[in-house]
């Protein structure tokens, strides 16, 4: 519910939705890139490809979209920002209050040994860890759900020891992406996806077989 969300972030952030209004937070998991992603690509191949993965997810989302024609449903993409360059859903925060993953934070520790630094969050899936990415969230408006029941995350990364060394290794540690291992996984990126998202995004296109002319 939407008022799961707004509940735990300032006004600022807030959705304006009513409280009871239900929502769906997207996840992609590892298998992803060759389900979705390189058969949107091959498909796509003659049109104009700006970002193959965030063009894979619209398309997708706007799929679902037209499995409601007589509802309205809202799309937001995790990469989508306001005017105020506020982005326009707080992907992670929608993750736990959805009880999707495990949003792990400087505030899950008790003895907390960085001081001054700044220390992001980051969630951690029960069965992918860090192998997965939150990509957006369909709004129903006209859809009020007021007995739906919050499921809690599943707090996968339980001991203060191991939360510490989880946001070390994602803080300072991120490029090598050690903190994704931080739980025995189910599934992990292929090595063709972790050598696609290693790239630098003007990059890519190579690797998928698509020239930078065509793009």
């Amino acid at each position: 519910k939407v008022g799961w969300y707004n509940a735990v972030l300032q006004p600022a952030f807030h959705l304006p939705y009513s409280d009871d209004t239900l929502a769906f937070v997207v996840l992609s998991t590892p298998s992803m890139f060759d389900k979705a992603l390189k058969p949107f690509v091959n498909k796509e191949r003659l049109k104009i490809i700006r970002d193959p993965v965030d063009q894979c997810i619209s398309h997708h989302l706007s799929r679902v979209k037209e499995k409601f024609p007589d509802q309205r449903v809202d799309v937001m993409f995790d990469y989508e920002m306001l005017p105020s360059r506020k982005p326009k859903f707080l992907a992670q925060t929608a993750a736990h209050v959805a009880g999707a993953a495990y949003y792990y934070q400087r505030k899950d520790v008790k003895l907390d040994p960085w001081g001054k630094k700044k220390i992001f969050g980051v969630c951690i899936h029960p069965k992918y860890g860090g192998w997965f990415a939150i990509r957006g969230l369909l709004l129903f408006p006209d859809i009020q759900v007021p007995f739906l029941e919050q499921p809690a995350p599943v707090d996968c990364v339980d001991t203060e020891e191991k939360r510490i060394e989880l946001l070390e290794q994602f803080n300072f540690h991120w490029q090598d992406g050690r903190y994704r291992d931080i739980i025995e996984v189910k599934e992990r990126y292929s090595e063709e996806q972790k050598a696609y998202f290693a790239t630098p995004p003007a990059e890519r296109f190579r690797l998928l077989g698509l020239s930078q002319e065509a793009q």
